[in-house]
């Protein structure tokens, strides 16, 4: 029998749990986002919050972080979680067409910004190599609070957020050079600069190189044999090895974990597993986000910011200040309309999250002054505090119906985004025939089914179709429920259909839903559940013998067709008679989510 459970070993996890189940709701509600609040309470909660009086109370010390370099190891990985949904969002298709923006306008952003700050910290005292850092690193924005603030604002897609994107990817691809250059200039050695650099960047192209190579090769054959298992658990255990093999692969070959990452999203991004990779992935980086957001505040030193809060105000308003400037400036050059660059100068111009970490990395070998280092660290960490406010101000700024098309970028959102009129659920034979028609009349249509060679076969025939489990309200989401004109559910098995029909009328009251019954008595439970229309297969097979036979023995096929259609509506009366289900209704009791999607025939 194991020893007695000290709760020292979990109370950064209990507390920071229970911290995350006050915060989310509660700033929802009070609609402010959600990183405000975990900011505050590691400023709260943290060493140099509650975290001080913690030796006088046992009770405060329970209800305090103590061990924030241990959160800040698993923190890290909200971002590295973070960038992979992102890349999943893209494609290496997609990411070529915005080339220019992430190698024009993020380079001219990244250049402009690491000189002039660079430039006003040598005029004031600092060394070369002190200055080049400060620049470089004050240079970049953070990605982990930009894109969930740009998110909540719906501004992701459009022109301003494609851009935003785009200069956010490029400072990810510059952290390595960076923290290279921060290792080049700690080093006392008088090795040449140029072959030192090569001989350090090396490994990190080879390492790349072999992640993409392998990505291809490796990721579709084995998520389709973890689909073929029909284990979520499987699944799951597939998904974050990708997401932190990858990373970690990454930062061994001197790469940025978030790179590697990302890279695993794009390469996942065209596959058919994208959407259920989606679903399994949020939940974990919800919570590392959250994490990292506690971690960071929990770290900011309040003695130095209420020692000096002149020297260290006047930092962070001074850096976002310039760069602001310098970023409209470079938007503006690279062609964007004022509103758009205003907005993205505003959610750009705070510094980020790397800018910590080049900091730290500075401080340990000796690259800039202890002092110095600590306070650009505060001045940083209150400077992406202020970004949701900012982001809110940029909203303001920006007209309602501002849009542009800059190098195709409004064609870069998923192809299902605003063109899914209708969803298939199951595409066996029936749900193929109903897609053969649907493309005969020109309507897109996304399809849905848990066969992961069914799947893999249509995916390489060119059908727009995807593996995971329809019945789960957010994967149907994931699929464009909200832009759908309709959903058709061909499953075989009642039970699948049922939870399908349910999801699907939770999610939206007005879609048109139309699904397959087993027989009279199952479709009416469908039409019970809020089905559009429910296809009974005894009496659609009655129904199509009897106009084969009245045909063949001589009928007139215009008095046929007839009293087929009208037979028809009689059983539809019947099975809708008593309820008024058929009629599209919200309120219906959320549906439970299957283990795994149902095989359709």
């Amino acid at each position: 029998m194991s020893g007695p459970v000290s709760l020292d070993h979990y109370k950064e996890a209990l507390l920071f749990l229970s911290t995350a189940g006050v915060v989310v709701p509660l700033f929802r509600r009070l609609q402010i986002s959600p990183v405000i609040g975990f900011l505050g309470a590691g400023i709260l909660l943290g060493p140099w919050g509650l975290g001080q009086l913690a030796s006088r109370s046992p009770i405060i010390a329970a209800l305090s972080f103590t061990e924030v370099e241990q959160m800040a190891v698993f923190a890290e990985f909200g971002v590295v979680f973070l960038l992979f949904m992102i890349g999943l969002e893209l494609s290496f298709e997609r990411l070529n067409r915005l080339r220019r923006l992430v190698f024009g306008l993020g380079a001219m952003q990244v250049v402009s910004c690491a000189i002039a700050i660079a430039a006003v910290a040598m005029a004031l005292g600092e060394t070369g190599a002190s200055a080049g850092v400060i620049g470089g690193a004050l240079a970049l924005s953070s990605t982990a609070i930009a894109i969930p603030v740009m998110a909540e604002r719906k501004r992701l897609r459009a022109a301003a957020g494609r851009a935003a994107f785009s200069v956010l990817l490029f400072q990810d691809l510059m952290v390595a050079p960076l923290l290279l250059m921060i290792a080049v200039l700690g080093s006392r050695e008088n090795a040449g600069l140029g072959s030192g650099v090569l001989y350090a960047v090396l490994p990190g192209v080879i390492g790349l190189v072999v992640i993409v190579g392998v990505g291809r090769l490796v990721l579709r054959p084995l998520f389709r044999q973890v689909a073929v298992a029909r284990s979520s658990e499987f699944f799951m255990a597939a998904c974050l090895l990708v997401v932190i093999g990858t990373s970690v692969l990454a930062a061994a070959v001197g790469l940025s974990m978030t790179l590697g990452a990302f890279i695993a999203g794009l390469l996942l991004a065209e596959t058919e597993y994208r959407r259920q990779v989606e679903v399994t992935i949020e939940p974990f980086k919800g919570l590392l986000l959250g994490l990292f957001f506690v971690s960071m505040g929990a770290g900011l030193d309040m003695g130095r910011l209420f020692g000096n809060p002149v020297r260290i105000i006047g930092i962070a308003v001074g850096f976002v200040a310039l760069k602001i400037v310098l970023i409209w400036a470079s938007a503006r050059i690279a062609g964007l309309p004022g509103a758009v660059s205003r907005e993205i100068a505003l959610v750009l111009g705070p510094g980020g999250e790397f800018a910590l970490v080049m900091f730290a990395a500075a401080l340990a070998a000796g690259v800039i002054p202890l002092a110095t280092g600590a306070d650009l660290m505060v001045a940083t960490t209150l400077s992406m505090i202020a970004i949701p406010a900012l982001g809110t101000l940029a909203a303001r700024l920006v007209p309602p119906n501002v849009e542009i098309d800059l190098y195709g970028l409004r064609n870069l959102a998923p192809p299902e985004a605003g063109l899914v009129p209708v969803i298939i659920a199951g595409y066996g034979r029936v749900g193929a025939l109903v897609g053969d028609l649907l493309t005969r009349h020109q309507i897109p249509f996304v399809a849905i089914d848990g066969d992961a060679r069914l799947v893999a076969h249509e995916r390489e025939a060119g059908k727009r179709i995807y593996w995971g489990n329809a019945s789960d309200p957010d994967f149907l989401r994931r699929c464009g429920i909200a832009q759908a004109r309709g959903l058709v559910v061909t499953m075989d098995n009642p039970a699948a259909v049922e939870q399908v029909v349910s999801a699907g009328r939770y999610e939206r009251a007005d879609l048109v839903i139309v699904a397959r019954a087993r027989d009279a008595i199952h479709a009416r439970h469908l039409y019970e559940m809020g089905a559009t229309d429910a296809i009974p297969e005894t009496i659609e097979a009655s129904l199509q013998l009897s106009e084969s036979l009245l045909v063949d023995i001589g009928v007139p096929m215009g008095h046929v067709i007839a009293s087929i259609h009208e037979k028809r509506d009689e059983f539809r009366a019947i099975l809708q008679e008593g309820n008024d289900a058929a009629r599209p209704r919200r309120g219906v009791k959320a549906p439970t989510r299957a283990k795994a999607a149902a095989k359709s025939d």
